[in-house]
C-alpha cells in the first residue's frame, strides 16, 4: 500500500512539474509579447509627439479620414492599445493560478511520497496565501516607495538648510564659492525653498481624502479606509476606480508621521 502511494505520489509530482513548466513558459511568452507591443505603442506615441501637427494635418484629409475608418487600421490601433494592459492582467492571473495549483498538487504528492501534512486543507486556502503574500509585496513596495520619498524630501530640506546657513556667513559676497549659482544642482536654480513644493503637495494629498490640513494621523487612516474601500477595484466597477484607487494610496503614504510633522512645523 505505501509502496501504491509512493508511485502514485511520484507521478503527481511529475504532473505537476509539467504543468508549472507549461505555465512558466506561457507566462514567459505572453510577458514578451506584452513587452514588444507596448515598446511599440510607446515608439510611436514618441513618434506622434514629435511630429503632431503634420500627423494631424495629414489624418485632417481624405486620405487621413478613409485611413482612420478602415475597419482594419481601428483593429490594429485599438491592439496596440488595450493589449499591453489586458495581457498584464492575463500575466497576473496566470501567476495566481499556477501557483495554487502547482501549491496544492505539492502539498498532495508530498503527502503520498513522505506522508508529510498538507500545508492546507482546502484549496480555498492556497488562493487566500496568495492573496496574502501580494499583499505582503504591495505593504514592501510601498515602504520602499515611502523611504525613497522620505530620503528626498530629508536631501532637499538639509540643503536648503545648508545654502541658508552658507549665505548667512557670506552675506557680503556675490560669489558663494561652492554654491555658486547652477553649480550645486547642474544648470537649475536650486536655491527655491522647498517647503512650497511640500506644502503644494501635502494639501493636495489632504484634498485626495477629504481631510483638513491640520488632521492627525488617526482621522488621515480613518478617512483612507473610507476612500480606499470606496474606489478599490474588487468593489467599484467604474472606469477611473482603478486611477482613484493608486491616487488615494499614494496620498496615503505622503501623509506620513514625519510629513505630518513636517508640515505642522513648517506652518
Amino acid at each position: 500500500m505505501n509502496t501504491l502511494k509512493k508511485i502514485a505520489g511520484k507521478c503527481l509530482y511529475a504532473i505537476t512539474k509539467l504543468i508549472s513548466g507549461i505555465f512558466t513558459g506561457l507566462i514567459a511568452i505572453i510577458e514578451t509579447i506584452v513587452t514588444f507591443v507596448g515598446n511599440i505603442a510607446k515608439g510611436f506615441a514618441a513618434l506622434i509627439s514629435m511630429g503632431g501637427c503634420l500627423l494631424i494635418f495629414m489624418l485632417a484629409g481624405p486620405f487621413g479620414l478613409a485611413l482612420l475608418l478602415n475597419p482594419a487600421v481601428l483593429l490594429i490601433i485599438l491592439f496596440f492599445v488595450i493589449f499591453p494592459i489586458l495581457g498584464t492582467q492575463f500575466v497576473s492571473y496566470l501567476k495566481y493560478l499556477k501557483y495554487i495549483i502547482t501549491e496544492y498538487l505539492y502539498d498532495r504528492s508530498n503527502y503520498l511520497i513522505h506522508g508529510t501534512i498538507y500545508q492546507f486543507e482546502t484549496f480555498g486556502d492556497y488562493k487566500s496565501r496568495y492573496k496574502d503574500m501580494e499583499y505582503e509585496k504591495k505593504r514592501k513596495e510601498q515602504q520602499r516607495r515611502q523611504s525613497e520619498q522620505q530620503n528626498e524630501w530629508e536631501d532637499m530640506f538639509k540643503r536648503w538648510s545648508e545654502y541658508q546657513n552658507y549665505q548667512r556667513g557670506n552675506s557680503g559676497q556675490t560669489n558663494y564659492g561652492g554654491y555658486s549659482q547652477g553649480s550645486y544642482y547642474g544648470n537649475k536654480d536650486p536655491y527655491v525653498n522647498p517647503a512650497t513644493e511640500f506644502n503644494d503637495k501635502y494639501r493636495k494629498s489632504c484634498d485626495m481624502l477629504g481631510v483638513g490640513y491640520n488632521a492627525d494621523k488617526y482621522e488621515i487612516k480613518l478617512a483612507y479606509r473610507k476612500k480606499a474601500k470606496q474606489y478599490h477595484p474588487d468593489l467599484n466597477k467604474s472606469p477611473d476606480a482603478t486611477r482613484m484607487f493608486q491616487e488615494i494610496n499614494d496620498a496615503y503614504e505622503f501623509l506620513n508621521d514625519d510629513n505630518i510633522n513636517r508640515y505642522k512645523n513648517i506652518n
